[in-house]
């Protein structure tokens, strides 16, 4: 699949960041543009069924490694530095597993290699309770939103999927089908996990209960060469509640 991509910076070695469940390469434009700053060339991409990018019915952690292992072969950037956040950490763990030597370095934000249940069906109720058809105005699909959603930045976030087509009809960047009937694989552990031997980095908020402290020896054996990193008073999306320490952390480990 050929995947839709935002880069910044035009020399320099190669990050490619992957975006999390709901999300996309415009959640990382702040980011992109602060690493590339430094030096970097930096591929945002938006993930299958998700942004720009095409839809398809398959949506698993295989999948989603393949399709980043074609972007790397198409682009011809050889041993990148791999970034993923969430859903987008789990790929490029899978990555990692199943394309050893194809990478520098790997960086995993606010995510471990195991199972979580689902909790974003609420979410994903929220979403199919907007009627695109009789939509008048993102006021009013935050509106309805909040019913299912109560805090206002979870919101704005989900709702940047929203846009209006060329007949000025409003639609979804996201394959919601898909998505729906996948929230169980996305939360699943990985498949046919291997150790990983290339320097790893681990972003924790400290707020964010994704990544525990008894799941840190699984992550080691898994991970041998890992380097952990926790955000002071960020939850999960570290990325986006601070900004400026999370850059600091990704650049003091890509400077060792």
């Amino acid at each position: 699949m050929k995947l839709f991509f935002r880069q910044t910076g035009e020399t320099g070695p190669a990050i490619v960041i992957l975006h999390g469940v709901f999300g996309s390469s415009d959640n990382w434009l702040t980011n992109s543009k602060s690493i590339a700053a430094l030096g970097y060339r930096v591929f945002a991409l938006d993930q299958r069924n998700h942004g720009q990018s095409p839809r398809a019915d398959e949506h698993d952690y295989q999948t989603m490694a393949s399709d980043l292992r074609e972007f790397l072969i198409d682009h011809q950037l050889e041993n990148p530095i791999l970034v993923g956040h969430s859903m987008g950490g789990k790929a490029v763990m899978q990555y990692a597993m199943t394309y050893p030597g194809t990478f520098e370095k790997l960086v995993i934000v606010d995510i471990a290699p195991k199972f979580y249940p689902v909790h974003h069906d609420e979410l994903v109720r929220g979403l199919n309770a907007i009627d695109l058809d009789s939509l008048k105005s993102r006021n009013e699909a935050d509106a309805l939103l909040s019913t299912y959603e109560p805090i206002l930045t979870v919101r704005q976030f989900l709702l940047k999927n929203l846009y209006r087509d060329e007949q000025g009809k409003f639609a979804w960047r996201l394959n919601l089908p898909v998505i729906e009937r996948e929230l169980e694989g996305i939360g699943q552990e990985l498949t046919n996990p291997r150790i990983v031997n290339e320097p790893t980095l681990f972003i924790r908020g400290s707020k964010s209960p994704y990544i525990q402290d008894d799941d840190i020896p699984v992550i080691e054996r898994l991970f041998p060469n890992v380097t952990f990193a926790v955000i002071q008073d960020a939850g999960h999306w570290v990325q986006a509640e601070k900004p400026v320490e999370f850059v600091d952390a990704l650049m003091s480990f890509l400077n060792q």
